[in-house]
């Protein structure tokens, strides 16, 4: 598989998701640098694409058991810019998983180099009430099997328990 191909790649390895992403012209503002809210949307592409490839779809966990995610918090740092014709990875990992809600660190790289970090809480609602409403169980086990490929010993840098008590 050739740079390209490798960077436009979607996979789940290690614990980690990776989503490539092509920035084009309608990304960016007039100096050809990305405007600030798309690095927002590059993370929820990513956080879509991460659940279907750890099989439990959003589509599915709206559809069969009427519960969405909602973004409760979400933490931005802006370090470096991405430009007009780079190729940026996505990457996705979960930090801890609670009955009715998921931490995840998203990290937006350009090869090494790290241009955004976004530390978000996720939680998860009826779509009928909008009020929170315990994870389906498959997702849960689903989001603690990737957060324990990814982290040894089941915690995180920060010391955080994978999973929180119910």
């Amino acid at each position: 598989m050739n740079d390209v191909a490798n960077m436009l790649e979607n996979a789940l390895r290690g614990g980690e998701h990776r989503l490539g992403v092509r920035i084009y012209f309608e990304d960016t503002d007039a100096g050809g640098i990305v405007y600030h809210a798309n690095y927002l949307r590059y993370a929820e592409r990513a956080r879509s694409e991460a659940l279907r490839s750890l099989g439990v779809p959003h589509a599915e966990m709206v559809d069969v058991h009427d519960r969405m995610f909602v973004v409760h918090r979400a933490e931005i740092d802006y370090e470096r810019p991405a430009r007009l014709d780079d190729l940026i990875t996505v990457v996705t990992r979960v930090r801890q998983v609670a009955a009715a809600r998921v931490a995840l660190d998203q990290t937006i790289r350009r090869d090494a180099i790290t241009l955004v970090r976004i530390r978000l809480q996720l939680a998860c609602v009826d779509r009928a009430s909008g009020r929170a409403a315990r994870l389906p169980a498959e997702m849960r086990a689903a989001l603690v099997r990737m957060h324990d490929d990814a982290v040894a010993g089941g915690k995180t840098e920060d010391g955080l328990a994978a999973v929180e008590g119910d």
